[in-house]
């Protein structure tokens, strides 16, 4: 099928999602000294991930995509990462959280009930 026509009927009756699972790290950095997630060390918590999927055979079309995200408005809570298509937010602080988010939901579909993000929790 050539990749630019529409897709058939079956095709449009069975969407498919390029990845399987997608998550997004809140990277935002504020001026002033108020509270963000690149204060707590999101970034650390990012690269973590995204060498734990590559590791583990988890990267790539129809598995897994790690994600940099601007303000997720969740700031309380910090630092975050929210797992689509499921929406379930996470906080983290080392690096154990990150690989049991990685092995657990990520590798599993299980979610980390212990780093999950109370739902009155914003900015």
């Amino acid at each position: 099928m050539n990749p630019l026509s529409a897709p058939s009927a079956a095709q449009a009756a069975t969407p498919h999602s390029y990845y399987e699972r997608h998550i997004f790290f809140c990277l935002n950095q504020r001026d002033g000294g108020e509270g963000c997630c690149a204060n707590h060390r999101a970034q650390e918590g990012f690269d973590r991930c995204k060498s734990q999927v590559k590791a583990a055979g988890l990267a790539g079309p129809g598995k897994v995509r790690v994600n940099k995200a601007g303000c997720l408005d969740r700031c309380a809570a910090g630092p975050v990462a929210v797992v689509y298509p499921e929406a379930v937010w996470y906080t983290y602080v080392d690096a154990h959280d990150i690989d049991e988010i990685v092995e657990s939901h990520l590798q599993r579909g299980q979610v980390v009930e212990r780093l999950l993000i109370p739902s009155h929790l914003g900015r």
